[in-house]
């Protein structure tokens, strides 16, 4: 039985995780923490085995600081992570091992890794992303992450042809190598996203619908379980995927 420790438990996401922990048969939710409640002695106490965090940027700083030290593996669904701050992850965590994933929805990492395997043989990319109206960061997790593979796995990128961006911003974000990302917030929506690709005489359409936030369960729950077994830091969920 692996004893699981949820912060940010208030939230949408973090009730949510709670409630998938409580109805795994091999899971046992110890302790429940909103965010800016007092300290970490809540979840040790507990005698947590791996603590879920799904808050704000600035908690899990201070979150995964306290797991590290305690030597308690972190989960993390969390955005907003600096290189600075991934290289205090790898430096911290030597005691027990974190993952931190910008989407824990199966079909989004696959989307991810489709849209890498596409980029070389595509001239342009743009990415829209589409999400509720209580997300507070502009571009998500997911997007900078998919261009960022993107980049990397093609250095061959068209330049945008605009030359007169008549109302400012209109063709979105710069992100890596250039591929535009565009950031839609509104409500009824809880998380989607497209990868449109074109070269001559064709394009490609790759899309991801989060419906409810149920789909990002089964991701946590892996993670969950197979977080002993990730030496160190890893991030996203594709080595549990074998993608």
């Amino acid at each position: 039985m692996i004893r699981v420790a949820v912060v940010g438990a208030a939230g949408r996401m973090g009730a949510e995780v709670c409630r998938a922990v409580r109805g795994a048969e091999d899971l046992e939710l110890v302790a429940e923490v909103d965010v800016g409640e007092a300290g970490f002695e809540v979840v040790t106490a507990a005698g947590a085995d791996v603590v879920i965090d799904f808050t704000v940027i600035e908690a899990a700083r201070d979150t995964l600081a306290a797991a590290a030290a305690a030597g308690i593996h972190a989960v993390v669904g969390t955005t907003g992570f600096t290189d600075d701050d991934l290289a205090a992850l790898r430096s911290n965590f030597t005691n027990s091992n974190c993952l931190v994933a910008p989407n824990f929805a199966i079909g989004a990492v696959l989307m991810m890794r489709f849209a890498e395997l596409a980029s070389p043989w595509f001239e342009s990319a743009e990415v829209i992303e589409l999400h509720h109206d209580a997300k507070v960061d502009a571009p998500s997790g997911t997007a900078m992450s998919t261009v960022e593979r993107m980049a990397a796995a093609s250095s061959e990128w068209g330049d945008d042809p605009t030359l007169n961006e008549i109302l400012p911003g209109a063709r979105g974000g710069s992100g890596p190598a250039g591929i535009p990302i565009h950031s839609v917030r509104m409500r009824g929506l809880v998380a989607h996203q497209e990868v449109l690709l074109g070269t001559t005489g064709q394009t490609l359409t790759i899309r991801h619908d989060t419906i409810d936030r149920t789909s990002f369960m089964p991701g946590v729950l892996l993670a969950t379980r197979r977080i002993a077994d990730l030496p160190g830091l890893t991030i996203g969920l594709d080595a549990l995927l074998d993608i």
